[in-house]
C-alpha cells in the first residue's frame, strides 16, 4: 500500500512538472506574441499616417487637375490674404 502512494505522488509530481513547463512554454509564446502584436500595430499606425500623408499631398498638387484640389488652394490662398490684409490695418 505504501508503495502504491509512492508511485502515485511520483506520477503526480511528473504530471506537476509537465504540466509547469508546459505553462512556461505557453507563457512564453504569449510573451512572443504580444510583442509581435505590438510591432503590428505600430506598423499599422505608420501605414495610416503615411496614407494620411498622400492623400493630403494629393489634395494640394494642381497637377492632378483635381477640382476639388485647386478650390482648396484658392480657398486657402483667399484666407491668407485676408489675413494679411487684417494686418496691415
Amino acid at each position: 500500500m505504501l508503495e502504491g502512494l509512492r508511485q502515485n505522488v511520483t506520477g503526480l509530481l511528473a504530471l506537476y512538472e509537465g504540466e509547469r513547463q508546459r505553462a512556461d512554454s505557453l507563457a512564453a509564446t504569449l510573451s512572443q506574441t504580444e510583442k509581435e502584436l505590438e510591432s503590428c500595430r505600430k506598423q499599422i499606425t505608420d501605414l495610416n499616417r503615411k496614407i494620411d500623408n498622400i492623400k493630403l499631398t494629393g489634395a494640394f498638387v494642381p497637377e492632378t487637375g483635381n477640382p476639388v484640389a485647386k478650390e482648396r488652394i484658392e480657398k486657402l490662398i483667399r484666407e491668407i490674404d485676408k489675413c494679411i490684409r487684417l494686418l496691415e490695418r
